[in-house]
């Protein structure tokens, strides 16, 4: 009708990233300025430190819009190790403030000092040391041959944490992964298997120790090593039947058209597709094979990295205690990166299409 009039609604237009980077900087400056006059930051200093991170987060967020897609891997990167870097200087500021207490929080550095103690002393009354003394090896070798660098690296806590690790992992994992790949193919087997399978795995891994030293010697290595296996086995087997169940059909039926059937259509069809699945239950069981071996040797061993750890919390230093609970974090990032890498060199077509999905940020 002619009377009537169109009418264009108008949002108004957000603003640009730098401008709410800039306001929230300054949001915080004022926050933290007014907190600091007002002596209002050592008491409420969780609130102060939550406030900032937020901030900070965003304003990061926001500036991701100004990052080029060639360059967000870079970004992302700078990020994840400026964070713990950030969260460090943190630490330290807050216990030289006194906001923490220097007894039971010793700063970063009083941590790094410890650490590089335990990295070089040689404790002459239990023979044992955190590395091993492999500044030795040299020496040792063109003394005693192979049989005193043995001797070397079995004085090392983190020779002895890493071999129960190894040893437990690959005797849970092989059995986990036959296992797992049998209840996901046949459904007969997942029907005879789950009920038990569901029933034993909630029982917490580190409650079965006793159990494991009555059946084997408590004395040895041999009840570590099955009770870090059996804690891998079940985390394995599950991910495994997940992955190898989860197989699309369509892959499958494509497959046999190309003439793939029995033993081949098994290797070239369903277990590169359940590669993925399979390589996630193995980094979970290779997590919970480094926190159940910590476990143990904090109740019952002489020698590991959770045994010095628990050790120096017996004698009260708190330093050596941080630096014991580091090297288990480092252990723990190590053992991951390199299944990571065995993971790319049996999965390249993976890291391929990772390659490819470059996130397209737009500019702001």
């Amino acid at each position: 009708m002619s009377g009537q009039r169109t009418v264009s609604l108008r949002f108004p237009r957000p603003a640009p990233a730098w401008l709410k980077s800039l306001l929230m900087l300054v949001g915080l400056v004022i926050f933290n300025g007014v907190l600091f006059v007002f002596g209002g930051w050592k008491k409420n200093w969780i609130v102060a430190i939550t406030a900032n991170f937020v901030g900070v987060a965003l304003v990061l967020e926001w500036m991701t819009a100004y990052v080029s897609a060639r360059r967000l891997s870079a970004y992302e990167r700078a990020l994840s190790i400026g964070f713990p870097i950030a969260m460090l200087v943190a630490w330290e500021l807050l216990v030289r403030g006194g906001v923490l207490s220097a007894t039971w929080f010793p700063p970063p550095t009083k941590v790094a000092r410890a650490l590089w103690d335990l990295a070089t002393e040689y404790d002459r009354f239990n023979k044992t040391s955190l590395l091993g003394r492999p500044w030795l090896i040299p020496q040792i070798y063109s003394q005693q041959g192979w049989a005193g660098v043995k001797a070397l690296f079995a004085e090392s806590h983190l020779w002895a944490t890493l071999m129960r690790i190894f040893a437990g992992f690959i005797a849970g994992s092989i059995p986990g992964l036959i296992i797992g790949i049998a209840m996901g193919i046949s459904r007969t087997m997942r029907v005879m298997l789950d009920p038990v399978i569901s029933a034993l795995y909630v029982i917490p891994k580190i409650t079965i120790l006793p159990l494991m030293m009555l059946i084997f010697t408590p004395f040895g290595e041999t009840y570590k090593i099955v009770t870090v296996a059996i804690s891998v086995f079940f985390v394995v087997l599950i991910n495994t039947m997940a992955g190898v169940k989860g197989v699309e059909p369509i892959l499958v039926e494509a497959g046999k058209n190309y003439g793939a059937t029995g033993v081949r259509l098994f290797w070239h069809v369903i277990i590169p597709s359940a590669l993925p699945v399979i390589f996630a239950g193995l980094r979970l069981a290779l997590g919970t094979a480094l926190i159940v071996i910590v476990a143990i040797e904090f109740v019952r061993a002489k020698s590991g990295v959770g045994y010095i750890t628990w050790y120096y919390w017996e004698v009260l230093n708190p330093p050596k205690m941080y630096a014991g609970l580091i090297v288990i974090m480092l252990l723990g990032v190590v053992l991951t990166y390199g299944l990571m890498s065995v993971e790319g060199l049996l999965m390249p077509w993976q890291r391929r299409r990772e390659q490819r999905q470059v996130i397209e940020v737009p500019e702001g």
